[in-house]
């Protein structure tokens, strides 16, 4: 029967609090603008971890140029990260881009579109 927090898990919380900070310090806003790493799934034998990152505000560069400086930089970042585990080898890291924050985000413009369009047919109705 698998552990209710299995240990990868835990490093997983681990590395996303960790890398974060480094991503914040290391990398500046004019690079990528404000990126987040929005969840880590490590692997079961903790030699991969897939960094999921997403950026918050409008910015220049693409959601693909990100993960590619990200992944030019993975090697630096990893050797940051290992300097603050304490665990035997650090896994590779792996970068995707999150979209889920700005799908969130469309969806809940178009709500608030949608209840407008309703606001103002009820009103129109009214009078």
């Amino acid at each position: 029967m698998p552990k209710e927090f299995s240990r990868s898990r835990r490093i997983g919380t681990v590395i996303q609090r960790e890398l974060s900070d480094i991503i914040s310090r290391e990398l500046t806003w004019t690079q990528f603008g404000m990126l987040t790493v929005s969840a880590v799934d490590v692997s079961p034998d903790l030699q991969q971890a897939k960094i999921y990152i997403t950026r918050l505000g409008e910015h220049k560069s693409t959601p693909e140029a990100v993960i590619q400086g990200l992944t030019q930089r993975a090697g630096h970042l990893r050797h940051e990260l290992s300097q603050r585990l304490n665990i035997r080898g650090t896994p590779r890291l792996y970068f995707v881009y999150d979209h889920s924050v700005e799908y969130g985000n469309r969806l809940s413009q178009l709500i608030d579109s949608a209840n407008k369009k309703n606001t103002d047919t009820n009103s129109e109705e009214a009078s």
